[in-house]
């Protein structure tokens, strides 16, 4: 793939733009400018030409308005070993600035106990193109919705040129050992721009540790999509340099402590309803003598990758109940690929698939995956899931089902991996028997819900509440489609055709995490925070830090949203996790 060096001047200031994500080391980008980023606010009157100071991790600072009239020069938070923190620093100015770039310095304690500086990370918050909810699903056109530049992706490079009369944001993590002493950790952030600016950060590491991200309970189950990656990154699908590419971003994914792989064991399973293809792990051939061959080397190469990776606890395969019930295959004898359109409990639907699941049973035991391996649908007519299950049951009684959609009674303890529409809940003695039997338990957001979500423009600390509220419901997690399924321009316009803007991803090219990915991070963490206070409170018949717990827990629900924000609700939960 050619790709291109543009130099772009702004402000007086001339830099260079790669235009292709596949060059590795020419990281800079431009953002795209809509009229509504406008300056606003006197930024004449600014005290200095250039301002430093710390912010909000839970506020979406507006690239062309004045954050914040007074500065604060410390930031203090309190952590549990193990435990990643985050917070933002922004730099404002009325002049233009060739190159802003930071330092992030060690913390020490009084003892002389460190928390090295590679623990600790920081990236410009870039600016991308929202939209607005506006009814949610359904096919949309820009020019139809109001459009705004927010603030989301989490860059990976080193320095940034600002412009006159803009907020330019850091976002900076801190990761405590898990192996930190307890005690006061304090360390700075220098800021280079017209000079050079210090701030000071401390950590109150207290005397409680959280578990890897590995060892977390939490469900996660963000859709992972491949063929954008080769996409983005200009390379073939599936070649050696594409499997070398996904290989961060799913360390990431990993690093948030997902739980499912996800598998497409047929074409389109969701009916091209992405910008990026979706093709099959498997390859489906009907030999010229009428028997059927199946070559699982892709799918067996691709999942000992993600499992490498670190996501390794299930395997979601999608989908005996596709969008479009359209099954694609090589026939021999037409030396071509031809589709085989049949309706769900067929003749034709199940002599097709009771042929494949009985080989992909064997090869599934014989690599030891069966156990781990579901066929996953979507929400689908009660009487074509009934088909389904009663399929996959006589194929092998053992085969477990993922289902995301609606409760369904009648079919609830044939569905092993469960998830929810937010809106709904289970019973409370079938949660009980689930949580009882391992079974996972889990909601999802998608279009529908204009809150609480993880949108481009959705308030950060929505995704933190999305923990907060798996733990006072009951849920053993969340799922949400999609991890990276990415729209045409993803790094400088998250709007797409069907959805409101950036449902469709969490993390940007790069890989580049985001204050959603971010947050949703902390949220998880502070779901296994609970778990773990539960169990040790419960164990000490501690009755009142129960009572306090359970009564912090009570407070979240959907509807309290509609008045009260996210972020109001966790600031006055999160007091009691770190007492």
């Amino acid at each position: 793939m050619t790709w291109l060096l543009v130099f772009i001047l702004i402000g007086g200031i001339s830099f260079t733009q790669d235009l292709s994500y596949s060059q590795r080391n020419h990281n800079y980008y431009t953002e795209r400018q809509i009229k509504e980023s406008q300056p606003e606010g006197n930024w004449k009157v600014l005290p200095f030409p250039v301002m430093v100071s710390f912010g909000n991790g839970n506020v979406r600072y507006a690239k062309a308005t004045v954050p914040l009239h007074t500065v604060q020069k410390n930031w203090t938070v309190t952590a549990w070993k193990g435990e990643k923190v985050h917070t933002q620093l922004l730099v404002w100015t009325n002049k233009p600035l060739k190159e802003v770039s930071f330092t992030v310095h060690l913390l020490k304690d009084a003892k002389g106990k460190v928390i090295p500086a590679e623990n600790i990370k920081a990236g410009f918050v870039r600016y991308v193109i929202t939209d607005e909810f506006a009814g949610g699903c359904g096919y949309r056109k820009p020019v139809d919705f109001d459009s705004s530049l927010v603030a989301d992706a989490v860059d990976i490079i080193g320095a940034i040129p600002v412009e006159a009369n803009t907020v330019q944001p850091l976002w900076l993590s801190i990761h405590v050992p898990q192996t930190a002493e307890p005690g006061n950790y304090s360390g700075s952030i220098t800021v280079k721009a017209d000079k050079s600016y210090t701030l000071s950060y401390t950590v109150q590491v207290i005397n409680r540790t959280l578990p890897s991200p590995d060892q977390w309970t939490y469900d996660l189950d963000l859709w992972q999509h491949p063929a954008a990656i080769a996409r983005v990154h200009g390379v073939a699908l599936w070649s050696d340099e594409h499997f070398e590419l996904m290989r961060p971003y799913y360390t990431m994914l990993a690093g948030a402590g997902q739980k499912n792989i996800t598998a497409s064991i047929m074409d389109e399973p969701w009916g091209h309803q992405t910008y990026d293809d979706f093709p099959s792990l498997i390859r489906w051939v009907k030999k010229k003598d009428g028997s059927w061959f199946y070559d699982y080397s892709l799918f067996d190469k691709y999942i000992s990758f993600v499992m490498d990776c670190g996501i390794k606890k299930r395997i979601n395969c999608y989908t005996m109940v596709p969008w479009a019930l359209s099954f694609r295959y090589f026939d021999e004898a037409l030396g071509t690929d031809t589709t085989l359109k049949a309706a769900i409990g067929s003749e034709e639907y199940n002599t097709h698939w009771t042929s494949m699941l009985t080989d992909f049973t064997q090869h599934l035991k014989d690599n030891g995956w069966f156990g781990i391996t579901t066929i996953a649908m979507d929400e689908r007519p009660m009487k074509d899931m009934q088909v389904v299950i009663a399929l996959l049951k006589k194929v092998d009684p053992e085969w477990k089902i993922a289902l995301a959609g609606n409760y369904h009674p009648e079919i609830e303890k044939d569905i092993f991996d469960y998830c929810l529409a937010s809106s709904l809940q289970f019973d409370q003695h079938v949660l009980s028997e689930r949580i009882a039997a391992g079974k996972p338990s889990t909601y999802y957001t998608c279009c529908t819900e204009n809150y609480p979500n993880g949108f481009t423009f959705s308030p950060p600390a929505e995704h933190v509440w999305l923990g907060w509220y798996a733990a006072a419901k009951g849920f053993t997690g969340y799922l949400r489609w999609a991890y990276n399924s990415w729209v045409a321009d993803p790094l400088r316009d998250s709007r797409f055709r069907s959805w409101p803007a950036g449902d469709t991803y969490q993390v940007y090219p790069g890989p580049r995490t985001s204050i959603r990915f971010e947050k949703m991070i902390e949220g998880i963490q502070d779901y296994e925070k609970i778990k773990y206070l539960q169990k040790e409170w419960s164990d000490k018949n501690d009755e009142e830090s129960l009572k306090k717990l359970n009564e912090a827990l009570r407070v979240f629900d959907i509807e309290k949203l509609k008045t009260v924000p996210a972020e109001e609700m966790i600031t006055r939960a999160k007091k009691i996790l770190n007492q």
